[in-house]
This record gives C-alpha cells, structure tokens and sequence, in this order.
C-alpha cells in the first residue's frame, strides 16, 4: 500500500491528520513545534501525491486506518 513508504512518525502525523486534528493539536499532543508538522504533513501529502487533509482522511476510510 501506498502509506508503507511513510516513516514510522510520517504515519504517526498522517494518522492524526486523518482523524480531523489540526497541526497546532497535533504539535501540542506530540510536543513538537507547528513548524515541525507542518513539514511532516507536507511529506506526507508529497510522498502520496494527495491535495489536502481531505485526500488524507478518505485514503484512511478507504483501507480502514480509521475509524
């Protein structure tokens, strides 16, 4: 599947984006600066050739990641 390229915290992010979090929760949750996930949101959207957060959370429904 095409989110096995991501790196363990690429999927981690993914994962949580997914799931509706904004980067600013996220970075809260995973003490990291918005600076941080944002890059790693970036990655994330690159390496999957996706748009938006929206592309993200319905790939995740797709293939059961989430709930």
């Amino acid at each position: 599947p095409i989110h096995a390229q991501l790196s363990e915290r690429e999927f981690q992010i993914f994962c949580k984006l997914a799931s509706g979090k904004a980067v600013s929760e996220i970075a809260a949750e995973l003490f990291l600066s918005v600076k941080t996930v944002s890059t790693y949101r970036s990655r994330v959207l690159e390496k999957m050739n996706f748009q938006s957060n929206a592309e993200i959370t319905a790939y995740a429904l797709r293939n059961g990641l989430i709930q």
